[in-house]
């Protein structure tokens, strides 16, 4: 049996009294794309924190590539540079530009020489349309585009997984449909991922899988039909009419005690 890249086994976060994480059980194979959903205090960006040890889990276990990452003995830089992350916010180094920003990373983290890490920044600024900025300025960059930047900065690095992190989320409406684009190429060239979104047209059209969070456990997991054209559990329906129905939203926030729940 192929080994998944990703594994979670009884994973637990809690900040204090706050019990985050409860017990997840999680596996994602090599080349699948999987969105995780939830509302806000879910847990989903935590989750997706641990994987990396950018939150270190209370207690359980998480193997990436089949290296528990969790063992007190693990290499985590070793085991970072197979992880490319990109968060909400682009992260980008103000003072420096495009090239730089790609090429910085490389030189210092794996010791790559000017020429080799020029050429691996050339190359990823191609995969998300962007060579043409390649000298330009953050500053001087609309948010996707800087978005795109900090996906290249991550793939320049080349990773075997792909973590987001709500990457369209600070992003006016009309600037979404350029990095979602780029996130499809990444999937359609077979790159493990695990994204944490609100975006459900990309949820339902790119995944292999679809995971619902709510209140730091995993409530549902299957296919994108399953989960979002027919989620079995009552806390699925109810979130996906909310995200979906933004007026309804509004109305229950309002006057809870006089919405119903959605239909069975």
């Amino acid at each position: 049996m192929t080994q998944p890249e990703i594994r979670v086994q009884d994973l637990h976060k809690s900040f204090g009294d706050n019990h985050v994480l409860r017990g997840i059980d999680l596996e994602i194979g090599h080349g699948e794309v999987v969105c995780v959903i939830g509302p806000s205090g879910s847990g989903k960006s935590t989750l997706l924190r641990c994987v990396n040890l950018l939150e270190e889990p209370s207690t359980g276990e998480v193997f990436v590539g089949g290296t528990e990452i969790t063992d007190p003995d693990v290499d985590i830089d070793a085991v970072r540079r197979r992880i490319g992350m990109v968060f909400q916010q682009f992260n980008l180094f103000p003072h420096l530009n495009v090239t730089e920003n790609l090429t910085l990373p490389q030189r210092r983290v794996l010791r790559r020489d000017k020429a080799q890490a020029a050429r691996i920044a050339a190359e990823n600024l191609a995969r998300v349309g962007l060579s043409e900025k390649a000298d330009a300025y953050p500053s001087s960059l609309s948010g996707g585009q800087q978005q795109r930047v900090a996906i290249a900065r991550a793939l320049a690095m080349g990773p075997e997984v792909m973590l987001f992190d709500e990457p369209t989320s600070a992003l006016d409406p009309e600037l979404v449909g350029d990095v979602l684009a780029v996130m499809r190429r990444l999937a359609e060239e077979g790159m493990t991922m695990m994204v944490v979104t609100h975006e459900m047209t990309f949820a339902r059209e790119v995944a292999d899988r679809v995971v619902f969070m709510d209140g730091g456990v995993i409530v549902e997991d299957g296919t994108p039909d399953q989960v979002i054209a027919r989620p079995r559990h009552e806390r699925t329906r109810h979130f996906l009419s909310r995200l979906l129905d933004p007026a309804m939203a509004e109305v229950e926030e309002g006057t809870s005690d006089q919405v119903g729940k959605p239909a069975q």
